[in-house]
């Protein structure tokens, strides 16, 4: 199975941003695994002129990223794409002074996209991050008739409170937000038919009150199995993918996720 199901509606108007011929600042969010980071791979394949994802708020061994890792990792998202070797920026103003420095060198007259990806795991205590990107758009960005800021989040409440409802230099700024929604059943039923999962439509509905629509659970179901041996594999049996999803996701949101949860 290639390509993406479903999303026409939001890849329509991520093309229709893309051809706008001015400054668009647009907002994609929802849930882990709802597929935001794959609807914008692939509504704009080939087009991304710079793109970075921000560290997630934990390491692997459980150690917090902070914004020394977080600028670093900036920095060398950057180099990959083709800036010339300097130094790891100091803070996140002028990191954003880099990436303006990079886009201008490289810029020809066409459309720039800049995909910033979990935006909101940028954002570290006292980091300064939301001043600088406030900076960047306000300053430099939105004056770029040809330049498109897609910035994705998982962490729904930051990126409403601080891109979409934002009350200071970034209110009104986003031009466009997309809030991703899970699948809908017709769009369940198509995922399964085109990945060769055979299921009735009753077993359908019952696969979506338990995955609620994710496409990223969906796509771990086999051929050939039903519907219970595949909820078994996936949940219950040994080494099983998702058994311990529940605690991932809290990992990836907050920095001491142990506190949430107690």
């Amino acid at each position: 199975m290639s390509g993406i199901l479903g999303r026409k509606k939001e890849i329509d108007e991520l093309n229709r941003l893309y051809f706008s011929r001015k400054a668009e600042f647009v907002a994609v969010y929802g849930r882990r695994r709802v597929g935001k980071t794959f609807l914008v791979d692939e509504a704009l394949k080939g087009k991304i002129s710079f793109r970075h994802a921000g560290l997630s708020p934990v390491d692997e061994s459980g150690k917090s990223n902070n914004t020394k890792q977080q600028l670093q990792h900036f920095y060398q998202s950057l180099q990959l794409s083709g800036m010339s070797r300097s130094h790891r920026p100091k803070n996140w103003l002028e990191a954003f002074f880099m990436l303006e420095q990079h886009l201008q060198q490289t810029d020809k007259g066409a459309r720039q996209v800049v995909f910033l990806d979990e935006l909101p795991w940028m954002d570290t205590p006292r980091s300064g991050f939301i001043t600088a990107l406030e900076s960047f758009w306000n300053t430099w960005a939105c004056h770029r008739q040809n330049l498109m800021l897609v910035v994705c989040g998982s962490a729904n409440s930051w990126m409403l409170d601080n891109l979409v409802n934002n009350h200071g230099g970034l209110y009104g700024r986003t031009t466009f937000e997309i809030k991703l929604a899970p699948f809908s059943l017709g769009e369940c039923e198509e995922f399964y038919r085109s990945a060769g999962v055979q299921m009735s439509r009753y077993d359908i509905a019952q696969a979506n009150m338990v995955l609620g629509g994710i496409p990223y659970y969906m796509s771990y179901f086999a051929k050939g199995k039903s519907l219970a041996q595949n909820i078994d594999a996936l949940f219950f049996s040994k080494g099983a993918k998702l058994r311990n999803e529940f605690s991932r996701l809290f990992a990836s949101v907050f920095a001491k996720p142990e506190e949430m949860m107690n």
